[in-house]
């Protein structure tokens, strides 16, 4: 058994595949998920686990160098949005429209589901190097 760090399994998996600039998502409970990308469902129920919780446990693991939000986070849900801010402070963060957002999740080896059931609770995340 796993000592540490994310016990989801099928998240260590996803992580450990990353090349650079290879991307992820984390989303809240509403945001579609296009057929062609991995889905990680890890929503319980509204609220549980929330974005920060998940995005903390992942950061964990992931060695990020940029991160694109939705431009409408800042208006809809400004704390969640700090919080981002004050958790990845040397990471890249672009903002682009929430339908942009949309179309970029495409590309994504994976989005992981929360149970987030704030407005524009979601992140894409560029997997940087370690050395």
């Amino acid at each position: 058994m796993k000592k540490q760090g994310t016990l989801n399994s099928e998240i260590t998996s996803v992580i450990s595949r990353l090349g650079h600039t290879d991307t992820i998502v984390i989303g809240d409970c509403g945001l579609p998920i296009p057929d062609s990308v991995k889905r990680i469902d890890l929503a319980l129920k509204r609220g549980t686990p929330s974005f920060m919780e998940t995005l903390e446990i992942v950061l964990e693991e992931m060695q990020v160098e940029a991160a694109v939000l939705a431009e409408e986070i800042k208006q809809n849900n400004p704390e969640v949005e700090q919080q981002i801010v004050q958790l990845m402070p040397d990471a890249g963060m672009t903002y682009v429209s929430h339908e942009q957002f949309k179309r970029l999740t495409s590309n994504a080896k994976a989005v992981i589901r929360t149970g987030e059931d704030t407005p524009y609770a979601n992140i894409i995340l560029q997997s940087g190097v370690i050395f």
